[in-house]
């Protein structure tokens, strides 16, 4: 008699363990295949899908028996990364069908880091597309995830979870977009190197901003991360020239007073010939004069008032949770009709790794290697 076949997720991910964990257990996308070979290798896991990201790995996989399989997957892990009774504590085990509603909610970005980023579900899709690619999925993991690619569609088009920016970087460039429209060709100019003003440049520029120039007291250090922003360094007292050259502004040093006066402004502005300028302040205390925000033409942000609209983005992204949920749900319940009426056929299908002995087998025969 066939054994029923359960789905499993088994992984951690950001709320589970910490950095120094997850990346312990990090599979580079080359060695993805060699896993999943591992894991179909003796038969017991049916087909098997990686997912491994910065903030997750994740294993799902179709078996007869939850119990051996799981066993199957720690072992893989185990040998690959020496996985430690500790570590396996931050593992958690999901069986069908709180697996599906597990990939559910990845899928839609529910269990992301940020509620509702959509960066997760490509990378699902490429995890998918690498284990179907190796033939190692077969009709319940098919299945399963070409219905999460849709409730994942689902999600973002009945409700507004991917709506707003939630980060300090991607709301400072909603506005630039806000104030100026297309921001193609559009110049920045950092003053000072911090990681969260490089952050937000990067944002800008994913959004069409193009030159760029770093200003920093240690020039080095302006020639390094304008290389690696593929911009131009420019001398520390160069500032207000270049001010005068470009649209948007990020100041973010550890000066411990105001580097860039309402006074030094007024003469900037005089030079730009009405032309507004988007200045965002991150340095804590703050490099950019407060009243600046008030002269014609200069439109100041600092952190905290990026960090207001970005939790506000977030506030409203987290009352949308419930009704994708509910989603989430009526699909799984969907599913789980469907696997549970076709278990038999799901047992009977070749696994992956009977389809390669006869895949193998047939190439014998053709070139004459072995009897008909």
């Amino acid at each position: 008699m066939l054994s029923a076949m359960n789905i499993l997720a088994v992984g951690l991910n950001h709320r589970t363990a910490p950095v120094e964990i997850r990346e312990r257990f990090a599979i580079p996308a080359g060695d993805i295949s060699a896993l999943l070979d591992a894991l179909i290798g003796n038969g017991i896991i049916r087909e098997a899908v990686i997912l491994s990201t910065c903030n997750r790995v994740e294993v799902y996989a179709v078996c007869p028996q939850a119990a051996e399989g799981i066993q199957m997957i720690f072992g893989a892990l185990q040998k690959r990364s020496g996985l430690s009774s500790v570590e396996k504590s931050h593992f958690y085990i999901h069986e069908f069908p709180a697996s599906v509603q597990h990939l559910y909610c990845v899928c839609s970005g529910l269990d992301s880091m940020v509620v509702g980023e959509t960066e997760i579900l490509g990378q699902v899709k490429e995890a998918y597309r690498l284990a179907h690619a190796a033939r190692r999925t077969g009709p319940a993991l098919n299945k399963l995830f070409q219905n999460a690619f849709g409730v994942a569609k689902a999600t973002r088009s009945q409700t507004c979870v991917g709506m707003g920016s939630v980060s300090v970087g991607s709301v400072a460039a909603d506005l630039a977009g806000q104030i100026f429209g297309d921001l193609s060709n559009r110049a920045i100019l950092l003053i000072g190197a911090g990681e969260t003003s490089e952050t937000t440049a990067r944002a800008l520029q994913e959004r069409g901003a193009r030159s760029l120039v770093v200003a920093n007291r240690s020039h080095d250090r302006a020639v390094a991360l304008a290389g690696s922003l593929g911009g131009q360094a420019a001398r520390w007292e160069e500032w207000p020239l270049q001010c005068e050259k470009v649209d948007i502004v990020i100041s973010s040093t550890a000066a411990p007073n105001v580097v860039v006066t309402k006074c030094q402004l007024e003469e900037v502005m005089r030079h730009r010939n009405g032309a507004p300028l988007f200045m965002i302040d991150l340095a804590v205390p703050r490099d950019i004069e407060r009243d600046a925000g008030g002269m014609e033409g200069v439109f100041l942000y600092d952190i905290d008032d990026l960090q207001v609209i970005a939790d506000q983005n977030l506030a409203t992204r987290q009352k949308e949770i419930a009704i994708c949920q509910q989603i989430i749900r009526e699909r799984a319940d969907h599913y789980q009709t469907w696997f549970s009426a076709n278990q038999a056929r799901i047992a009977q299908c070749p696994t992956a790794r009977e389809l390669d002995k006869l895949l193998a087998q047939s190439a014998e025969r053709k070139t004459g290697l072995a009897p008909a």
